[in-house]
């Protein structure tokens, strides 16, 4: 679970430096990113967007919002609460193996409930915004709320015909899958 945790933080980090166990969360991670961006589903979602290269981006984070919003039906068993703390808890517990960016953004993004606000509209333009001033296509990705909004249904109905194969191929999922 750490490693999947470390995966949108790794850029730039020579992977061997990290323990194995992390190495290997990280491997589970991309595994599953290439599966949802290559599958037909993320596609058609993917062609509701105003073409650009971030499509892919935004609408995983749309899937995010889903998931977070319906955790009840689709989480483990916990509540969103529960389990955001949870995560946070396991994060703080394991600093010395996170990558550095992640070490620095933690206590922030505890601080602000990053990913309880993945749940609430509102919280996706505060994610889209931050995503935005890491990078130059500013305006694209900060917009990108109201794209949601116009396909909310749609967008909804995609998450929910993707999630049963994604789940499958989560558990699926051995190392040996990523060619390492």
């Amino acid at each position: 679970m750490l490693g999947n945790l470390c995966g949108d933080f790794v850029r730039g980090v020579e992977l061997d430096s990290l323990a194995e166990p992390v190495q290997r969360g990280i491997a589970q991670h991309r595994a599953i990113d290439a599966f949802v961006d290559s599958h037909p589903v993320t596609r058609r979602s993917c062609a509701r967007l105003t073409p650009h290269r971030f499509a892919g981006v935004l609408v995983d984070v749309f899937y995010d919002h889903y998931l977070a919003r319906h955790w009840s039906e689709f989480g483990d068993g916990r509540s969103l609460r529960a389990f955001v703390d949870a995560v946070h808890d396991l994060l703080a517990a394991h600093v010395e193996y996170l990558p550095p960016r992640l070490q620095q953004v933690l206590p922030v993004m505890r601080h602000e409930d990053w990913l309880a606000s993945y749940a609430e509209l509102d919280g996706i333009d505060r994610v889209l915004r931050r995503m935005a001033g890491r990078g130059r296509r500013r305006s694209v990705l900060a917009a990108a709320g109201a794209e949601l909004r116009a396909h909310y249904s749609a967008f909804e109905e995609d998450f929910r015909e993707l999630w049963p194969a994604l789940q499958a191929r989560a558990q699926a999922f051995v190392p040996s899958d990523t060619g390492r």
